[in-house]
């Protein structure tokens, strides 16, 4: 019988179900912080040893560092690390309270003087970091890592006097978007979806949308990838398709594909589960324990977007 009082035991995914594979994989690899969001995610998990987790990330001044981020290495605090630990908290209903107000103390002390963020600021120097992300004495403002934390603030109705400004680079960079590329349309995505405005962020999407379409910047045919182009310095697997734009049937970006194209992209998703349980990650790998912590994000991702458009994962 069990003790009076103790924790019920978690959910037992069907074995050899794509969830049940998951999980072994990230029991076998993953760190304690993607553990416990597994946990929340699929089995139950409460999502206070999330937060915990997170924590050990967390910087006196309010910024997040120590490799949450996996591509930038070292201790100090780096806009990219904080989008990340935003994500985290969004997902676990955490996204508020001091330790949002914290962040966008943090986020004031790091802006731009246009009021936005730059990808890598210069304290990223020497400690290793992903060759696609140079360390610059005098970064510009980038949308790739303004983009997503206006929109999670903006998701989660936080109101900070930093947002306005950066809430109008947002719209700027959004709005004069032409040669681009698929990180970049992600970011503009991760804004959109949950800008205040919402009549100029759905007319924006139709228009980025139909740019994705003229640039072939989604691989719409998963069987015909070597005719499909990568923008220049991708990775050679490196494709972007329209479940990485839409990653749920709410995004703006949804209404790019047709439901044969989503129902494609969305089959290819769960068939690349590999052997060991856990979903491959595309970008250019660059050092062997950076992939092996990319790897339980790339599941986790993998399997929340497929049980958000309906397909069972055990």
């Amino acid at each position: 019988m069990a003790e009076t009082g103790a924790s019920p035991l978690p959910p037992t995914p069907p074995a050899h179900s794509p969830l049940f594979r998951a999980e072994h994989f990230v029991w076998l690899t993953a760190r304690v912080l993607e553990q416990r969001l597994f946990a929340h995610h699929f089995l139950n998990g409460n999502a206070d040893p999330v937060e915990t987790a997170l924590d050990a990330y967390r910087n006196e001044d309010g910024g997040y560092g120590h490799a949450l981020e996996p591509d930038l290495r070292g201790p100090v605090s780096q806009p990219l690390h904080v989008g990340h630990a935003l994500r985290v908290l969004d997902a676990i209903g955490r996204c508020g309270g001091q330790r949002v107000e914290r962040v966008c103390r943090y986020l004031t002390s790091v802006s731009t003087p246009d009021g936005a963020l730059p990808a890598i600021r210069p304290s990223q120097r020497g400690y290793p970091a992903a060759p696609s992300l140079p360390v610059k004495d005098d970064p510009p403002s980038d949308l790739l890592a303004t983009g997503p934390v206006v929109g999670l603030l903006h998701r989660n109705e936080v109101w900070h006097a930093w947002l306005f400004r950066a809430t109008d680079f947002c719209w700027q960079a959004v709005e004069s978007l032409h040669r681009t590329h698929p990180y970049e349309i992600q970011a503009a995505v991760a804004f959109l979806d949950s800008a205040p405005d919402r009549p100029r962020a759905e007319a924006v999407a139709d228009r980025l949308g139909r740019l994705v379409r003229e640039h072939r910047l989604a691989a719409l045919d998963p069987e015909r990838l070597d005719t499909h182009p990568l923008p220049p310095g991708y990775a050679p697997d490196e494709h972007h398709f329209p479940h990485d734009y839409a990653k749920t049937p709410h995004s703006l970006a949804r209404a790019w594909f047709t439901d044969e194209e989503m129902d494609r992209s969305l089959d290819f998703l769960k068939s690349e589960q590999q052997e060991d349980g856990g979903w491959p990650v595309h970008r250019r790998q660059w050092a062997p324990g950076t992939t092996l912590e990319a790897r339980p994000m790339a599941t986790i991702t993998a399997l929340r977007t497929l049980r958000a458009y309906g397909h069972s994962i055990g």
